[in-house]
């Protein structure tokens, strides 16, 4: 009888062993239409693929079609309204690739959109895709160069324009192409504004939000990361409605446009983000991106296996901020929700690095480490529960 026993638990064993070797599976629960996977290459932009990839879903919800809008356009008039305001600041804002969700929603009103046919990646250096390296060389050092100088006066054309700005406007040209002033769509003529009215959107339907202690609950305020240079306000929520912000959006045909860090060790490169029930203690006090750093290649690509989620508290939330373990690393578009063969949920991510890793492009996000490393989203205010949107004056 004994033996039976010893028998059957080493059986119940080696099975429990083999469930926890099994791959991921996902089930979809409800899924949003998203357009192609972009390829940001070598450059900072993923501010602007994904909020492109949210403004683009966006149409496709409201039943306009769909489109392809030049990543490069936005980013060539943002870079050089970073470049003023990093002069005008003395160096205090950075001037560097990167940016906020805010950046576009700001500049697809202000300077409109194009279709990306009329301002590509790469054509000006023979290439089909961005490699910013020179470009960011070139173009930081003249404005370092003015911005920390010891002039006593800036330089500035007949016209009392600036020299160092049309140098900056020159560079840009050069790198990413002149900015059309119109061009042709679907056999009619347009200038970048009329383009984006034509659309239907409205930038005010576009709002940020977070969830932070260090600021009062239902107030905005303006999200301390460096990338935030136009200073642009979050309404702050309590995770707990924040998360369900999440799950309204999705749940009622609506995308989000997601900023995170994806420095933490389970935001794997094959597909997947997670952070595991194991993840307890000082692993949430310590540094993710030393974490990251330190792992074998073989580690970095390794794809999950089912398991546990462990579920954040708001002040491990607020403790990876200070500390500066969750950082604005990388922007991505929420799109629908999945669950894995054990029910744990997960959002379906799109993401700019093509058609990489296990999902070709798309990653699967588990609510665990959204909660854990969202900075700031961007959604349709209309996306919001009626309740939380009262709360906070929407």
């Amino acid at each position: 009888m004994k033996k039976i026993f010893v028998l059957a638990l080493g059986l119940i064993m080696a099975t429990g062993a083999m469930a926890q070797e099994q791959e991921l599976e996902f089930t979809v629960v409800k899924e949003n239409p998203i357009t192609s996977i972009k390829n940001q290459n070598q450059a900072g932009t993923c501010w602007c693929y994904s909020s492109l990839a949210f403004i683009e879903s966006e149409l496709l919800r409201m039943g306009k079609g769909e489109y392809d809008f030049s990543e490069m356009y936005l980013v060539h008039n943002t870079y050089l309204d970073r470049a003023d305001k990093a002069v005008r600041t003395h160096g205090d804002v950075s001037f560097s690739q990167g940016g906020s969700f805010y950046d576009v929603i700001y500049g697809m009103e202000a300077f409109g959109l194009v279709p990306e046919a009329e301002m590509r990646p790469g054509v000006m250096y023979g290439m089909e895709l961005s490699n910013h390296n020179e470009l960011s060389a070139v173009s930081d050092a003249v404005v370092a160069a003015i911005a920390k100088g010891k002039h006593r006066s800036l330089q500035v054309d007949s016209e009392g324009q600036p020299l160092w700005k049309r140098a900056i406007e020159a560079i840009h040209d050069i790198y990413l192409g002149v900015r059309p002033e119109t061009f042709t769509y679907n056999g009619k003529e347009y200038t970048p504004k009329s383009f984006y009215d034509s659309l239907g959107l409205n930038a005010d339907d576009y709002v940020s939000l977070t969830s932070y202690t260090h600021h009062p609950f239902y107030d905005s305020f303006v999200l301390e990361i460096p990338d935030n240079w136009r200073w642009a306000k979050s309404y702050n929520l309590p995770i707990d409605e924040l998360m369900e912000v999440f799950d309204n959006a999705i749940m009622e045909g609506y995308t989000i446009a997601w900023g995170s860090d994806v420095s933490e060790k389970g935001f794997t490169r094959m597909g997947t983000a997670v952070l595991p029930e194991e993840t307890q203690g000082t692993d949430l006090q310590g540094s993710d991106m030393a974490k990251w750093l330190n792992l074998s290649e073989e580690e970095k690509k390794n794809t999950p296996k089912p398991t546990t989620q462990k579920w954040c508290t708001q002040e491990e939330r607020q403790i990876a901020y200070d500390n500066w373990e969750t950082t604005d690393d990388h922007g991505m578009q929420i799109y629908g929700i999945a669950k894995d063969q054990n029910g744990t949920e997960y959002y379906m991510v799109k993401n700019s690095w093509g058609e990489a890793g296990t999902y070709k492009g798309i990653w699967y996000a588990s609510k665990a480490f959204v909660r854990y490393k969202t900075m700031n989203i961007i959604v349709n205010k209309n996306a919001i529960p009626k309740d939380i949107r009262k709360k906070l004056g929407l």
